[in-house]
């Protein structure tokens, strides 16, 4: 992986001299500017992962407006300010303009390195992602929606386990897409013109496993009139997907290992082997490590099935491909119902985003059909949204105005000392800033007189 590119902008004195031999030996391409039309070129077109800018207190509107720029050509490359002169007014400026670290000389090399390397770190996963998908024949298909780092390296992964013939174990909370998953990996393997039976593993009562799964001679018992091939053979050469397989009972566990293993089987009133050629993925929203050593679940079943291994984490953990799957399901809906719906209303969308979806992706797909069935217009309302969602929208506002108030109250009670406020709270001083921005609060005076607190204009709770 090529090396990352760090933008430096700074007019003589307001970076450190020897911050760029430090960055360069730390292993970062450096590009260095001193004029602020030159490093808007330069940031158009030397791609840079992160920009660090110098701020003086004679330019500090010429390079906060440099970072204005940067910000609405690119919402996400990091930037950081070095501040030579701190003030709150630019400390808030900075942070209103979209800074993501602000630093005052003189300050830990350390410090600057951390905030780096956090930044950096996503950057990291996503371009590892894009690099192997252009080593890999990535597959395409338009269910698996997301551009986030962690669905880029499934997407990848489900590339390399499709061209072999490995057993796959599938982990995930419920309603993250685990049968998408199985689906994909048969269609793209070398099995796709050959079946891919699932079985609820949960479902099939011991007593009925045998005849279900490997079916039963004619007048094997009292009803069976006729020959049952069974599921496993009705998916010779191709796959079988043993969904919920933490739920499977003892009984069936050895039956199944012993299928997998000798890749044999005997139908219910026969006396012949028949030879099984089948691929197994399995998937379980459960810790299978726990359920064995409770006992609840083979060792040497789970040794069987754990060759290849998929997680799909939480919709929570991947908040940024929320705005992609709302489209996404918009378009089906649509097309479902034969319908127009355009989108949503401000006030819909925010509460939509902000939910963090304990049910995962089935939990937002019906979150969406319920509200495409309420509306009667083109653009779906929050009055349109399930109850159970517009409540969220008060509680948000009653914990921002909680928070609104313990910052006033922590500022008061300090005579509006920033770093004693921020203390007593435990948050940064660049959390104190980003907050009192946020709240929109502002003082008459930097500083308070006659020991009373600076005059406050009431703060104006925000929607988020």
């Amino acid at each position: 992986m090529k090396k990352f590119a760090i933008l430096m902008v700074g007019r003589d004195g307001t970076l450190p001299r020897n911050l760029k031999g430090a960055l360069h030996r730390r292993g970062f391409e450096i590009l260095e500017f001193s004029d602020e039309r030159d490093a808007l070129r330069g940031f158009q077109y030397g791609n840079p992962d992160l920009v660090i800018i110098g701020s003086s207190e004679n330019a500090a509107k010429e390079q906060l407006g440099l970072a204005r720029q940067i910000r609405q050509l690119d919402k996400k490359t990091p930037l950081i300010l070095i501040a030579s002169a701190s003030t709150e007014d630019l400390a808030i400026a900075a942070l209103r303009i979209g800074i993501n670290d602000y630093f005052k000389l003189p300050f830990s090399f350390e410090e600057l390195m951390t905030a780096i390397h956090q930044f950096l770190s996503d950057r990291a996963t996503i371009r590892l992602a894009k690099e192997s998908k252009k080593a890999s024949n990535l597959i395409d298909d338009r269910r698996l929606v997301g551009g986030s780092a962690v669905i880029e390296e499934i997407k990848a992964y489900i590339s390399k386990v499709s061209t072999v013939e490995s057993n796959v174990l599938i982990t995930g909370e419920t309603g993250t897409g685990k049968d998408l998953m199985a689906e994909l990996i048969h269609r793209n393997s070398r099995r796709c013109h050959k079946p891919l039976i699932c079985i609820n593993s949960a479902a099939i009562p011991d007593g009925l496993l045998e005849s279900e799964l490997f079916g039963y001679e004619q007048g094997a018992f009292t009803g069976a009139q006729s020959l049952n091939e069974g599921k496993l053979k009705l998916a010779d050469g191709g796959t079988v997907f043993f969904d919920e397989i933490g739920d499977m009972s003892p009984y069936a566990q050895a039956k199944i290992l012993r299928a997998i293993e000798s890749k044999q089987f005997q139908r219910l009133g026969g006396k012949e082997n028949i030879s099984l050629n089948i691929r197994v993925i399995a998937a379980t929203n459960q810790d299978l490590e726990k359920s064995m050593a409770d006992g609840k679940f083979r060792k040497d079943l789970f040794f069987r099935l754990n060759v290849a291994r998929i997680h799909l984490p939480p919709l929570r953990d991947r908040l940024e491909d929320i705005p992609s799957l709302i489209d996404y399901y918009l378009r089906e809906l649509n097309r479902q119902y034969d319908r127009r719906i355009e989108g949503f209303s401000d006030d819909a969308l925010e509460v939509l985003l902000r939910y963090d979806y304990p049910g995962n992706v089935r939990e937002l797909k019906n979150l969406l059909e319920a509200a495409f069935v309420n509306t009667s217009t083109r653009r779906i309302s929050f009055s349109d949204l399930p109850v159970e969602l517009r409540a969220l929208r008060k509680d948000a506002e009653a914990l921002a105005q909680a928070e609104s108030d313990r910052l006033l109250s922590a500022l008061s009670s300090t005579n509006w000392n920033r770093r004693e406020a921020a203390r007593k709270l435990r948050w940064s001083r660049t959390t104190l800033y980003r907050k009192i921005s946020k709240y929109h609060i502002t003082t008459s005076s930097d500083k308070p007189q006659d020991g009373l607190p600076a005059r406050i204009q009431p703060a104006k709770i925000p929607s988020e």
